[in-house]
């Protein structure tokens, strides 16, 4: 560009005043990094001096528009709309106009003081937690009837099932698992059983530290240590999967192809969990009393001792009490999982925040729900 094309490309601004309420500027030339400075000054003169309840910004001999010009279009709007005016935009061209729909004004507003919670009107502030509170209850109750029909139709219809991605799921959720639900559980019986032991000396009932321990394990420890340790590590994986999926906005796709992300996504990981966590728990279960014959055999009790113990002490129907409580541990930890990954917002963050979201959410409602079964269990006389 010579020296001339620049000159003539130099952008004017023409203010007029219609009707005493509205202004309307007219912009001519190119908006670039370069030019859009001196008409961004002079928009702002003009606005100020005018005051209008309408701007009307008419961009129709705009030539050429760039990031900068756009600045200036959300500046003057943003302006506008502080002071309670109305704001339009007329005759931008189809290239300018979609550079400006691109930008939301509304992600450069200024941060204003924020909302808080517990505001100083204390009835305020409980409706309003009381109001999120209940809806984020209505979003779970929502999801938990699309996945309980999901899993019906998927039980009337198994050829409809995505079973490759079942067994692949299957073998992240589980095989790949067992080391760590092993390592944990082991150590967690080795350390109960030494714990109990202690104060069990004192009585000289060391023995029934294996009767403590598998009536502990197959009930609460075995199903819950468990289930938390998944909870972590696949949780937390299904939540990034489905978050990235929706950050790259291939869950809008499979919307867009009148797929529905429930049966398509998140029922092949249900069922896989369904599967593979009772599994995980009796292995659980195992590697916890091995970690309890170990300790026994420092108190000098023989392998036969231990083993009468924990048949004498353990019935299989407190094995199924306990199994049949990771049936809901199961759907709740894919559950949560994809869920939180489904809502997942966009930006840098929005992974790892759907992930940390899943878990915490996950580890409080499998609290919540062995303690309910503990309470019917109590009652049942289980």
């Amino acid at each position: 560009m010579n020296k001339a094309d620049k000159i003539s490309s130099l952008p004017s601004l023409e203010a007029l005043t219609e009707d005493n309420n509205t202004l309307r500027l007219k912009i001519k030339g190119t908006l670039d990094a370069y030019t859009t400075g001196k008409i961004w000054n002079d928009s702002l003169v003009a606005l100020k001096n005018t005051k209008p309840k309408e701007l009307i910004v008419d961009g129709a001999a705009i030539d050429y528009c760039d990031a900068s010009g756009i600045a200036l279009l959300v500046n003057l709007q943003l302006r506008q709309e502080k002071s309670g005016g109305s704001y339009k935009v007329e005759g931008l061209s189809d290239e300018t106009n979609k550079l400006y729909k691109l930008f939301d004004p509304a992600d450069f507003k200024e941060p204003g003081k924020p909302d808080p919670l517990y505001s100083d009107n204390k009835i305020e502030a409980a409706g309003k937690l009381s109001y999120q509170v209940w809806e984020e209850i209505k979003i779970y109750i929502v999801f938990t009837g699309r996945v309980t029909v999901g899993l019906i139709n998927a039980i009337l219809n198994p050829h409809k099932i995505r079973w490759r991605e079942v067994f692949v799921t299957s073998e992240k959720f589980g095989a790949n698992a067992l080391f760590i639900i092993a390592l944990v559980n082991f150590l967690v019986g080795l350390v109960i059983a030494f714990q109990s032991a202690v104060p069990m000396k004192a009585y000289g009932a060391q023995v029934f530290v294996a009767d403590l321990l598998v009536i502990a394990y197959f009930k609460e420890l075995g199903p819950l240590m468990t289930a938390f340790v998944v909870n972590g590590r696949s949780g937390s994986a299904f939540a990034a999967e489905l978050g990235t999926m929706k950050v790259n906005e291939e869950l809008d796709a499979l919307d867009t192809m009148g797929l529905d992300p429930v049966p398509f996504l998140v029922i092949p990981k249900v069922i896989a969990s369904l599967i593979m966590l009772p599994i995980l728990t009796v292995f659980g279960n195992l590697f916890g009393l091995i970690g309890g014959l170990v300790v026994m055999f420092s108190l000098g009790f023989t392998f036969t001792t231990y083993i009468n113990q924990l048949t004498t002490a353990a019935t299989f129907g407190m094995l199924l009490s306990g199994l049949f409580k990771t049936l809901f541990f199961a759907v709740i930890i894919a559950g949560v999982g994809c869920l939180a990954g489904m809502r997942a917002s966009k930006g840098p963050s929005a992974v790892g925040d759907a992930a940390t979201k899943a878990v915490v959410i996950g580890i409080v409602l499998m609290i919540v729900v062995d303690g309910l079964f503990g309470v019917i269990y109590y009652i049942l006389g289980i």
